[in-house]
């Protein structure tokens, strides 16, 4: 038959162009080309410099394509072949186990010993991207012209390739990031309606600790009682902080088994357990150019807490079953409610790991130390549970009813607050909320028992008018002015006098 060089070289380019799925260009070439010569199988391979490996990515026979992922480690001789710099672009290799790439692979995998093969290497703009090779069974099979012919479609290959690998890195950037929005938007959308309740009053202090570190990087190291808030302060720092446009992840690291805590921190790569199907970004990596919000950090095995302390020193992770070092560029927050220092103290908790992480310690306070945020909690809760629960108005607090509240002494903090209040709300339908049965249900003695103690009373505005007496006898009765009770209650004087009438404390001439 009458052979035109210029029309194979189109027509093979046209299969191999025609495609940006690599299986199915290399079926369509293979096919293309056992008209011209022995083609049973080609694969196409990508050579890995920083594993010394070459990666199998898509093989094809005449009945069949598929994509893979086959890592075959080279040996010294067999990277230092890849890597001469006089290497020819394509090579015959009729005997397979003679040669320096492939006779290894093929005394460690036992297959195609009994072929031939054209091999050819891809290269665009002198960077060597992988090899193409053509497979027939059998030894002695190819020819030189065979290897000449082969050898015209190196750069349509090439360039195919080159395409082929951007748009597949475009395709997984484009998941990363749906799965980014998926991930960010499940964990940002329930802090995104909190507000901190307590900044002027019980968590006055805390606050004004936050704004001084939320503008730098400094690790910071929330501690408290189970249900104090700590996400929610976490996510205060990082919404006043130079990172409030980047993610913010959180993590509970007693939420999962020793086994599955490195793969959720560092992600994974795909086969490096049972299990692992496809590659898995981490935490860390997800919170790139954000925070990362490490809730009760103390339940780290010590295996971990070497690996968090390699991030926070290095600013690097490395997936589970990778080796390449990704860098990260993260500020961590992390939280516990347990004593580190003891846990340090026990061999519970690495020494060199607690002083990284103790760079700017933050306590808060247990709901039963600020009651007087008690109220303003109730209010906030009342309206976020009437949008959860799609109530057609908000309820109203019966008489008396704050003063159970203001009794507890709240074991589960602001937490248990809420679950009080939501209950409430789902018992006493059309009807002013009370807490009474909820409160004391295991403990009804409580506020006589606390009463009889302390001998004063637990009324809202007798507590209120205590607190006011003692900042005047401070301020030696002054209201107004530097110094006065005002200030040092952080309200306006106006407010405070009317506050006074109101609870019947006389000032000014009316206490001459």
């Amino acid at each position: 038959m009458n052979f035109d060089e210029n029309t194979f070289f189109r027509e093979a380019t046209l299969r191999i162009c025609g495609n940006l799925d690599f299986e199915i260009a290399l079926i369509e070439c293979l096919l293309y080309l056992k008209s011209f010569m022995p083609a049973d199988r080609i694969h196409l391979n990508l050579y890995d410099r920083g594993l010394k490996a070459l990666q199998t990515i898509a093989m094809a026979t005449t009945t069949e394509a598929k994509k893979a992922n086959i890592v075959m480690p080279l040996d010294e001789k067999g990277q230092a072949f890849l890597e001469d710099p006089n290497l020819p672009l394509a090579l015959i290799i009729n005997r397979p186990l003679q040669d320096a790439v492939a006779g290894p692979i093929i005394r460690k995998t036992g297959q195609f010993w009994d072929y031939s093969s054209l091999c050819m290497h891809l290269v665009i703009q002198g960077t060597k991207l992988g090899n193409i090779i053509l497979f027939a069974k059998g030894n002695d099979r190819y020819t030189e012209e065979h290897l000449r012919l082969f050898s015209i479609l190196n750069e349509p290959i090439a360039i195919a390739l080159s395409n082929a690998l951007r748009f597949n890195e475009l395709n997984q950037l484009k998941e990363i990031m749906a799965d980014d929005i998926s991930y960010l938007q499940s964990r940002l959308q329930p802090l995104s309606e909190e507000e901190i309740v307590g900044e002027d009053f019980g968590l006055k202090r805390v606050m004004e600790m936050i704004r001084e570190v939320a503008p730098l990087d400094s690790p910071v190291l929330l501690q408290g009682e189970t249900g104090v808030g700590k996400e929610i302060l976490a996510n205060a720092i990082h919404a006043l902080s130079r990172r409030k446009q980047g993610p913010f992840i959180r993590i509970n690291c007693g939420a999962f088994a020793e086994t599955l805590i490195d793969s959720e921190l560092f992600g994974h790569e795909k086969g490096s357990f049972t299990g692992a199907i496809a590659q898995k970004r981490g935490c860390f990596e997800r919170a790139h150019g954000g925070t990362i919000f490490l809730d009760e950090v103390a339940e780290l095995s010590l295996p971990g807490q070497v690996r968090m302390l390699h991030v926070l020193q290095d600013k690097e992770i490395i997936r589970v079953g990778g080796s390449k070092q990704i860098k990260v560029d993260i500020r961590i927050i992390t939280a516990t409610h347990q004593n580190l220092e003891e846990m340090v103290k026990d061999g519970q908790f690495r020494a060199d790991l607690w002083f990284r992480l103790h760079v700017f310690p933050i306590r808060i306070p247990p709901l039963r130390d600020r009651k007087e945020d008690i109220p303003a909690l109730v209010n906030q809760f009342i309206l976020k549970k009437v949008r959860e629960l799609q109530l057609p108005a908000i309820p109203e607090i019966a008489d008396g009813a704050m003063d159970s509240l203001l009794a507890y002494s709240w074991p589960g903090n602001v937490r248990e607050l809420e679950n009080v209040v939501e209950r409430a709300m789902i018992l006493c339908k059309n009807r002013p909320l009370t807490f009474n049965e909820i409160v004391w249900a295991g403990n009804r003695n409580e506020p006589q028992t606390y009463v009889k103690a302390h001998g004063k009373s637990l009324k809202l505005d007798d507590m209120v008018s205590r607190h006011i007496l003692e900042t005047l006898r401070i301020c030696e009765g002054r209201v107004n002015g530097p110094g006065g009770a005002a200030e040092l209650l952080g309200i306006n004087p106006g407010t405070l006098r009317h506050r006074m009438k109101k609870l019947g404390i006389a000032f000014g001439r009316k206490k001459q």
